[in-house]
């Protein structure tokens, strides 16, 4: 049996054959760009040229659906709101060339209607009739868009439209001062920061992107059987447990793309496949799914989290704090909070290193317990791969540190006394 879906601007056959990919220490990811990271905390475990700009196809629209949602929990629009379809939308959504379900000009589908079109089905007309929605037009909504990402730190995207497709699908609609040859261009690394934020503000967008299939606007004149281009998913062709999202996507300049998305023995993972190199729409049509396995079973083989410091540990070396005037001259001090880290599986906590900073080097008496009086980082010195935003995570692997004890001022006789030891020491 084959599985036939309309995806981008080919017709393609999915078989339902899935290749099971081992780990190993140095994963060959057959792809141009790659990156594998933990979503809690943006740990990365695996990347490949993860900083270069490439084309991202219809893993665009992951943009565009936060700015949806975004609108809805603004107040601005509601998920059963209509939406009208003019005729551009129209003309476009009955491309067979182009990944869409059908749309009647003059017709009104819902919002709910048109964002699991564009999640399940990748509709390319249903993500414009969206953006002009939220926007008045599909040229605002792309400034949205761009203002999106820029916020989000990503400062060098390409962004042309709402969809991912090339301009030259878009006829004389295409945003002003761009080319019928343009596309949008993102790194792995940027659509990572892209998906991290759509996931934290709106996880109930894997309510819709773990659809297998559906049927889109039962009740209106172009109802329309969609299957999820998403061939991970529970009964498709390269299906794999725990895989709930996200979103593929496809050109002749970005070649066979995906975003996904799993949750495994408690921890969520996000993967980013660009260009899968072994794609081919009849011979391999699942290159990125197979990619993207192998990023799975390499994140989850060889990475652990370890609770490196437990709440009131002391740390290695710096177990105390000087308090020259205090009744007691020295007070322990141990991490106020539990501290926790990604090693590599043949490492333990034995294997980390301790950045210790204290607010100074002394403190003055009186002291009460429980002051805090710098903080400490658990550190794995040779891992060079970081975390999406560094400054960010230091709220998984740091912790202040206080004190256990307090301690009054020493009185003036024991001062003296101990200036005048100091003098003959």
């Amino acid at each position: 049996m084959f599985y036939s879906l309309y995806h981008r601007d080919y017709f393609l056959l999915f078989s339902p054959l899935s290749t099971n990919v081992s780990a190993s220490e140095s994963p060959d990811i057959r792809a141009e760009a790659a990156i594998s990271l933990d979503y809690d905390t943006g740990k990365i475990f695996y990347e490949q040229n993860s900083d270069e700009s490439m084309g991202i196809a219809s893993t665009t629209k992951l943009i565009s659906l936060y700015l949806v949602q975004k609108e809805i929990q603004d107040g601005n629009l509601d998920w059963d709101e209509e939406v009208p379809i003019s005729q551009d939308v129209a003309e476009l959504s009955e491309n067979l060339d182009l990944s869409n379900v059908p749309l009647a000009e003059n017709e009104y589908y819902t919002v709910q209607d048109l964002f699991e079109a564009a999640v399940i089905q990748s509709a390319n007309a249903a993500t414009i009739a969206l953006a002009e929605k939220v926007a008045g037009s599909e040229e605002e909504f792309v400034d949205q868009m761009r203002q999106q990402v820029e916020d989000w730190g990503i400062i060098d995207a390409k962004i042309v439209n709402s969809t991912g497709l090339s301009n030259e699908f878009l006829g004389d609609n295409i945003y002003p001062g761009t080319t019928q040859e343009d596309e949008n261009e993102l790194s792995a690394k940027d659509l990572a920061i892209v998906t991290r934020n759509l996931l934290q503000d709106f996880p109930e967008i894997l309510q819709v992107s773990r659809i297998p299939e559906k049927e889109f606007a039962p009740d209106s004149s172009t109802p329309f059987d969609m299957e999820n281009f998403n061939q991970m998913l529970p009964g498709l062709s390269a299906q794999r447990d725990g895989v709930d999202g996200l979103k593929t996507g496809t050109t002749d300049l970005a070649g066979a793309c995906f975003v996904g998305t799993i949750e495994q023995d408690g921890n969520r993972l996000i993967t980013v496949v660009l260009n899968a190199t072994d794609h081919d729409e009849i011979e391999n049509p699942n290159a990125r799914f197979d990619e993207t396995n192998k990023l799975i079973d390499y994140s989850f083989d060889n990475w652990k989290q370890e609770t490196i410091l437990e709440e009131n540990d002391s740390i290695p070396n710096t177990s105390s704090i000087t308090v020259p005037q205090g009744k007691r001259q020295s007070l322990p001090i141990v991490a106020q909070d539990e501290v926790n880290l990604w090693l590599p599986e043949n490492k333990s906590r034995e294997d980390v290193s301790y950045n210790v900073s204290l607010e100074n080097d002394e403190v003055e008496a009186p002291i009460e317990s429980d002051t805090t009086v710098g903080t400490v980082q658990a550190q794995d010195e040779d891992d060079d791969l970081g975390y999406l935003d560094n400054e960010e995570a230091e709220e998984y692997f740091e912790s202040p540190l206080a004190t256990t004890e307090g301690t009054e001022r020493a009185n003036i006789f024991t001062t003296i006394w101990r200036n005048i030891k100091n003098f003959f020491q």
